[in-house]
């Protein structure tokens, strides 16, 4: 198994990543002091530190180097011992003393497990044990700006800027116009039509030329996986529900059988056009890690309509609860097993047959009760292995940082006198300087229909990133991402057990299930309704626009990872990478748990993110 990960290993870190991520280092393992106390921290993660407030930097780059030093520690107590927190001090007149106002110093934010990483597990891969190649670095191979990063910086912006359009529009024939302008700005960019790093999905049916391999409507914001792309936005997952054991129809109205209890898949509606942290005093506040209220609701709940609805299901959820979910509505719609152990389990096809149903069943093997342990159970290996990634490989910085790099340097531009007398890096005024010009003209110069031009509209005149929540990204670095290695986990797992050529049909009972198709099933798909009060059926007409499980469940983790992107936490880089380290975690638990059952022969087959095929059994 250690050369297997070795082997997925060394087919995702490249040559060129290797020489990309040693261009412009933002961390490195070895405690080099002088490196960190020079000019590169502006690179990395520093939430929660004592922050500039002109600049928003950090004031003392030798408290990043303590930070550093807790995290090599691997201990919680050098987090207080050491490391100031930003709450706790303030900068006047340039010098460091002690905060006085009690309301920063109650509920001061905690930076979230960061030695969560340095442990072991008996079963699965260790949280070492799983890697991720580096994120993209400012500066490319060849020494110039990335075009990665300024890509997938534009597309957090891009979101922002969309947040309360409606999924509905998210898809081939809507007329928004909003949206389309957004498409085109991130299609000007240069990255889609020279795709040197992460993938992204880009129309190939187009009968012009001219609007061939380009982002679209079926197409942006989707993810990357086999089946995203096809048919609306949002996973079924995140709107159906499944019939109640006392037969009443919770698919339609969204309500899924928990046992004998209800989950509803409505969620409470954040305020729309409501945005954080686009003053300059708040966003410095947020990064000295100084807690804040929370956002602001409209009365009632809806199904998940716009990316601000999808950006609150991501702020609150129970991390696997998606995938739980998940799991429940496909029992509860009886959908079959792996071929290649539906026999074992009790409730596939071959108990539906009396010649071939056995006299005795799976349940606490193969059956309902270990998918169900086992698709939560994943979830701590995944978090673990996480943090490692974010706290002691990479401290990536997030978006929201990212962009007040760019709005200073529009501001030192601008000769703003509160930066007169500060200290900015050079390095940064050089080099971020090619991000503002990117997204300042976006190919056309003029400003004003700029990616930039439409973020200053609703930032108060400014750069930074209007984020969805009050107190922006959590406590840790950027990269990879939590919720995203938990969904490759997850949904690796569910993957693992369920027939995923399976597709979402109403049959000749005009019951709604994932079931192989069949003479008398319609294929069909549910979208919320324009104000996201009820689910809409619509028929589809043609064997190509089939909803697949396969399909289904990778659109599911897409949307659950880049629902954290349309709140302005995370890269598109953080969910490429943490589903497919996810992956690698579930596929380890279920190969060590495969040499453990001595019994029946059985195969698992399991469609990986990239398209492929893992397969475990034993035989």
């Amino acid at each position: 198994m250690n050369e297997r990960r070795q082997k997925s290993y060394s087919i995702r870190v490249n040559a060129a990543e290797l020489a990309r991520s040693r261009q412009y280092p933002t961390h490195q393992a070895n405690g080099d002091e002088e490196r960190y106390a020079g000019d590169q921290y502006f690179m990395s993660f520093t939430k929660g530190l004592i922050h500039n407030p002109n600049t928003g930097l950090l004031q003392d780059p030798r408290d990043f180097v303590e930070f550093r030093r807790a995290i090599d520690d691997g201990f919680i107590d050098p987090f207080t011992d050491r490391v100031r927190h930003g709450a706790k001090y303030k900068v006047v007149n340039g010098k460091i003393v002690e905060e006085e106002n009690p309301n920063f110093l109650n509920g001061f934010r905690q930076w979230e497990a960061p030695t969560a990483g340095v442990v072991h597990d008996l079963e699965g891969p260790d949280a070492q044990a799983v890697t991720m190649p580096p994120a993209p670095p400012l500066l490319d191979f060849t020494g110039d700006i990335n075009l990665e990063l300024i890509f997938e910086m534009a597309e957090v912006y891009e979101l922002a800027i969309i947040r309360d359009c409606p999924f509905n529009d998210f898809e081939k024939g809507a007329k928004n116009e909003n949206l389309k302008a957004s498409i085109a700005r991130l299609n000007k960019l240069g990255y889609v039509q020279n795709q040197n790093g992460r993938p992204r999905k880009v129309n190939q049916k187009r009968k012009r030329v001219s609007q061939k391999g380009k982002l679209d409507l079926q197409t942006v914001f989707r993810g990357s996986s086999p089946g995203v792309e096809v048919g609306p936005y949002l996973s079924q997952f995140l709107l159906i529900g499944n019939r109640a054991v006392n037969g009443e129809d919770g698919v339609t109205t969204g309500k899924i059988a928990y046992g004998v209890l209800e989950i509803n898949q409505k969620v409470p509606i954040a305020t729309p056009g409501t945005d954080y942290m686009t003053d300059f005093t708040k966003y410095v506040e947020v990064q000295r890690g100084i807690a804040q209220a929370r956002e602001s609701y409209a009365p009632g709940r809806r199904f998940i309509s716009t990316p601000r609805d999808l950006a609150t299901y991501v702020h609150y959820d129970a991390l696997y609860e998606a995938y739980l979910n998940a799991c429940l509505i496909l029992l509860g719609m009886g959908t079959p097993f792996d071929p290649g152990f539906d026999h074992l389990s009790g409730g596939g096809v071959a108990a539906g047959d009396p010649t071939t149903r056995r006299h005795a069943n799976g349940f606490a093997l193969y059956g309902g009760p270990h998918i169900l342990t086992l698709v939560t159970e994943v979830a701590t290996r995944a978090l673990k292995a996480v943090r490692f990634q974010k706290f002691n490989n990479h401290i990536r910085l997030r978006p929201e940082a990212l962009a007040a790099r760019v709005e200073l340097v529009r501001r030192n531009n601008e000769s703003d006198s509160a930066i007169k007398n500060e200290f900015i890096p050079e390095s940064l005024l050089k080099y971020v300087q090619g991000f503002l010009d990117k997204l300042e003209t976006n190919g056309n110069g003029d400003l004003a229909t700029s990616t930039l031009g439409n973020i200053s509209a609703i930032a108060e005149g400014s750069y930074l990133l209007p984020m969805a929540f009050p107190e922006g990204s959590p406590m840790h670095p950027a990269y990879g991402a939590g919720h995203a290695t938990v969904a490759g986990a997850c949904v690796t797992i569910l993957k693992a057990f369920f027939d995923t050529s399976a597709v979402l049909v109403k049959d000749s009972s005009n019951e709604y299930r994932f079931k192989r198709m069949e003479e008398g099933d319609k294929l069909v798909a549910f979208r919320a309704n324009d104000d996201g009060s009820a689910l809409v059926e619509s028929p589809i007409n043609h064997i190509s626009e089939a909803l697949t499980l396969e399909g289904e469940l990778n659109k599911l983790a897409a949307n659950i990872s880049i629902g954290r992107n349309m709140a302005g936490v995370h890269y598109f880089t953080d969910y490429y990478d943490s589903v497919r380290m996810g992956e690698e975690i579930a596929i380890g638990i279920l190969e060590e748990q495969a040499l453990t059952y001595p019994t029946d022969p059985f195969v698992l087959s399991v469609p990986t993110f990239d398209g492929d095929i893992v397969r475990i059994g034993r035989r």
